[in-house]
């Protein structure tokens, strides 16, 4: 812990000193998971945040952890599973950050069942703007107010624009070996929405989320932790460079199953619970199941990225989309380097990745539209248990006091106009939609709202201000003035001019890859199974 106090007390001494002089700042900390053009993130005011990047402490009793804002997924739930514990919500890219769960938006197939990353925090250490070092606590499930419990629930989401975040004590739960994964197949937007919703009131499911690859080929995924491996039952593993993407094995082992909508409840419920029916039966009545390692199941999107991997060889038209170049070009295929090569390339810049918070009764009506105006697929579908507003998360916003709810997160991903002007037409378009469904945006992403309207949509305008002005954060960017996207003339000079040239932009992204050398962690993965059994540590590190 004195290092992490060292590390804190530096940046206190940083940001103290940029406040005594009014200068706004922003944080750096050495990886983005942020496809925003990168002129949002430049600046020269910096406060280096990256050393903070270790596990502090894994408690068993209490079963919680101590985590620097910068550890990555795969790292903490490679401290975790020997403890035989693991986070409620692990997002499925193992370099998103435990600090960027919490002060962005993170979704993942469990939080259907435990909300957002940071609805899993219980605290969280912050150097305020002002230098101060503070500890805020999560209000109480009573109603009580925790210490800082206002700047928690105002910094949750909330891009690090009240502070900086440089501790987390992050809630665990019991880890199982394998997720009993089962893949039910529907013909459908209707229909894979009203699954998607039936599976998250269905007891004992762990995992829940669905991709539909047009709307006629939905698949709606449930997992179930278990420490059983049936006899006989073949463990499916995702990470090593000749096993099938994750998409692509669930769309090709499901495209002959008929539609599980003639299947009863009971049924469905019978093909969750017995370990012993038989894949036969299970393909007549729509859906399969297999055993997946867990860590295996919480990045089984990482090679590939979902889909947007695809993208690399639509770029790199004449190398084929072939199994073999997926296993000889493995290494920047996972989900680190393609955000390297996304934002070393440029390409981000036309690239449409958008992450939709949906109600559900509207949720048919949006994928209708994205069809007719986009027609890019797979869509990912993941259901939410959303938190009551005032928030920066996607939230039922329709009904008066925005009451925390259920919604479903929609993913939009793939290649936008190629004419910039169009790109941020059908992005400004999107924004619209989104509004009038009653939904809300992953602020992640391209966001090309006005002021006024951004605000009407996230409706916590006095809210979040008032807190500003509490911890002294008004020197600060707001939340709006990180997230909006420039839309005035584009860059000049040669580099983007050269950049823009087919293939240079992409080759510079692969050298920029290549230098983070960040192929190195995923080959380096001890998540990745290799057929053993975890052993339990006794004792907190």
């Amino acid at each position: 812990m004195e290092r992490h106090r060292q590390a804190v007390r530096l940046i206190a001494s940083t940001v103290r000193s940029f406040f005594e002089r009014a200068e706004p700042y922003r944080i750096f900390h050495g990886s983005t998971n942020s496809t925003r053009p990168a002129h949002l993130k430049a600046q020269t005011r910096l406060v280096d945040i990256s050393a903070l990047s270790h596990v502090l402490e894994v408690n068993t009793a209490s079963r919680t952890a101590l985590v620097e804002p910068n550890v990555p997924m795969d790292r903490l739930v490679e401290h975790t599973l020997p403890y035989g514990l693991v986070p409620p919500v692990v997002m499925e890219f193992p370099g998103i950050t435990a600090g960027g769960g919490f002060a962005g938006t993170a979704g993942e197939s469990s939080s259907f069942r435990h909300g957002y990353f940071d609805e899993n925090v219980e605290g969280v250490e912050m150097v305020l703007p002002n230098g101060d070092v503070v500890f805020a606590k999560r209000p109480s499930k009573e109603g009580g107010a925790g210490e800082y419990a206002d700047l928690f629930r105002g910094a949750a989401g909330a891009v690090g624009t009240l502070g900086v975040t440089t501790l987390l004590e992050l809630r665990l739960i019991e880890a199982k070996r394998f997720v009993r994964t089962t893949y039910r197949r529907t013909s459908s937007v209707a229909e894979a929405v009203r699954v998607v919703r039936e599976e998250t009131k269905r007891e004992g499911n762990d995992y829940v989320d669905g991709i539909l690859f047009s709307k006629g080929h939905g698949v709606v995924v449930t997992g179930q932790m278990t420490d059983e491996l049936p006899q006989g039952a073949k463990v499916r593993t995702f990470s090593r460079a000749w096993d099938p993407w994750y998409y692509m094995h669930v769309r090709e082992t499901t495209k002959a199953l008929p539609s599980c909508a003639s299947a009863t409840a009971t049924t469905a419920t019978d093909i969750s619970s017995s370990a012993a029916e038989s894949e036969t039966q299970q393909q007549a009545e729509g859906s399969l199941t297999e055993y997946i390692p867990l860590a295996e199941y919480l990045f089984r999107y990482d090679r590939g990225g979902f889909w947007v991997g695809q993208a690399a060889f639509d770029y790199f038209r004449p190398v084929p989309f072939t199994r073999f170049f997926r296993w000889f070009l493995d290494d920047f295929l996972h989900t680190r380097m393609l955000y390297r090569a996304l934002h070393g390339s440029g390409e981000s810049a036309r690239f449409f990745v958008q992450d939709l918070g949906i109600p559900y009764d509207t949720a048919e009506a949006f994928v209708d539209y994205t069809t007719d105006t986009l027609d890019i697929w797979p869509l990912w579908l993941c259901p939410l248990k959303t938190p009551a507003g005032p928030s920066f998360h996607p939230h039922l916003r329709a009904q008066k006091g925005a009451p925390a709810g259920e919604m479903l997160n929609i993913g939009v991903w793939g290649w936008g106009p190629k004419d910039r002007e169009e790109f941020v037409r059908v992005n400004r378009a999107l924004e619209a939609k989104v509004d009038e469904l009653g939904g809300m945006k992953w602020l992640y992403a391209h966001t090309y709202y006005e002021e006024d309207e951004f605000w009407r949509a996230y409706g916590n305008r006095s809210w979040y201000e008032a807190l500003r002005n509490k911890y002294k954060a008004t020197a600060l960017p707001s939340v709006y003035d990180k997230v909006k996207v420039k839309t005035g003339p584009p860059e000049s000079g040669w580099k983007p001019w050269l950049k823009a040239c087919w293939p240079v932009g992409g080759l510079y992204g692969i050298w920029k890859g290549i230098r983070s050398r960040d192929y190195l962690l995923h080959r380096g993965a001890t998540w990745k199974w290799t057929g053993g059994g975890e052993k339990v540590k006794e004792k907190t590190l």
